[in-house]
């Protein structure tokens, strides 16, 4: 594997780790290491680094949800011209083109369920091309980006033998 395919391997996982505990790990030297993760940073390869929270183990409220959206793509540009328009309200965390019933998913964050589905009646439903929306609220996390949000189930009733 390519310096640059194990870098990128090890980071997705730990976005955390140092420039010297990553050529440790990949037995590069720390220039190299150093280089290549600057010069992916500069071709938008590595596009950012994120924590991950579990808002549940916290007092901020936080609701999310996904959103089906159905939408008539426009004339030269496709889906891009209305997923530019929904990426940039600020609610929206992420979005993808999908295959299948629906065109796109846009996650959406928000502190109620009555804000989330205000976002929805009066920003997202009423843009011009899109045709339909199908919102679904995230109710529980128990794996998020390869990460167990919930300890293992335990069973603590008595055994019972027949």
């Amino acid at each position: 594997m390519a310096l640059r395919e194990e870098i990128l391997s090890v980071i997705e996982k730990n976005s955390r780790i140092g420039i010297d505990e990553l050529s440790a790990a990949l037995g590069a030297s720390e220039i190299d290491v150093a280089n290549e993760v600057k010069a992916m940073e500069d071709a938008g390869i590595i596009c950012g680094y994120h924590t991950m929270i579990d808002w549940s183990k916290t007092s901020i409220e936080k609701v999310m949800a996904l959103i089906e959206v159905k939408v008539t793509p426009t004339r030269g540009m496709g889906f891009d011209s209305i997923s530019e328009r929904i990426y940039k309200f600020p609610q929206v965390s992420s979005l993808y083109l999908m295959s299948g019933s629906f065109d796109l998913m846009v996650i959406v964050e928000g502190k109620t369920l009555l804000e989330v589905a205000e976002f929805v009646n009066t920003k997202l439903a009423v843009l011009d091309t899109v045709q339909s929306t199908a919102t679904h609220f995230i109710l529980k996390k128990y794996k998020d980006h390869g990460t167990i949000l919930t300890a293992k189930y335990e069973d603590t009733r008595e055994k019972v033998s027949p």
